[in-house]
């Protein structure tokens, strides 16, 4: 059984995790992003660090802030959007009055993340494309990140992307149903952590991984919540 403080410290250390690696990213670029970036980096090793994290997790959203203006919307799609959300809801976790409130918004960012698998897949099984593979097999031949000539030859078996669109569909359209048990839990992030791995290592998604880990140590303690 894993109890509130200690899921939302380890939350707190995969996200600081995840962080370093979007300023990192930021460091590479242009200027003010550079500045940005660097400055986020170093908020996110004493986040890391576990030194006042309500007041740097308060700094990182005003960063976070800065750059959704500056680039006029989520920079990388998803994962900042997940970003935002889970530095917002740990963070009220650390201001709330109560732990009513606490929990209340420890609960909605376990929610979102079961929420975030669900509609994927519900986008996924009414798309025709997924539906018959077609759309797998452009991610893999005509993805516009950098990848090797092996894994744009995925794209070229359609039997293969066929089963692997339905196997992502139907995994993300029942993993809600994983919080009827932690063993059932467990198994199913355990999937989805190798799934975001292997979009990292296969496409480039490597904000994702991070990100969507961060928020799980929060699902856990929330099941227990439920159930025990």
């Amino acid at each position: 059984m894993i109890l509130l403080d200690q899921a939302v410290r380890c939350s707190e250390i995969i996200l600081a995790f995840a962080l370093v690696q979007q300023g990192l990213e930021y460091c590479r670029g242009m200027q003010p992003e550079k500045t940005l970036g660097f400055v986020s980096v170093c908020l996110s090793v004493l986040l890391l660090l576990g030194f006042y994290p309500a007041i740097i997790e308060c700094a990182l959203l005003v960063l976070t802030g800065i750059l959704l203006y500056r680039f006029q919307g989520p920079y990388n799609g998803g994962s900042d959007c997940m970003t935002a959300l889970v530095l917002l809801c740990l963070f009220l976790s650390h201001v709330a009055p109560t732990t009513f409130w606490q929990e209340i918004a420890l609960g909605y960012l376990a929610f979102q993340l079961c929420f975030s698998y669900f509609q994927s897949g519900y986008i996924k099984v009414i798309n025709r494309d997924w539906r018959n593979g077609q759309a797998l097999k452009d991610v893999f031949s005509i993805t516009a990140y950098p990848v090797s000539e092996l894994t744009r030859r995925f794209g070229q078996l359609p039997r293969i992307m066929l089963v692997m669109s339905w196997l992502v569909i139907l995994f993300e359209l029942v993993f809600p149903l994983s919080l009827s048990s932690q063993i059932s839990l467990i198994l199913a992030l355990i999937v989805a952590g190798l799934f975001h791995l292997a979009n990292a290592c296969l496409l480039g998604l490597n904000r994702f991984f991070w990100i969507w880990l961060s928020a799980y140590p929060i699902l856990i303690w929330f099941q227990n919540r439920l159930f025990n």
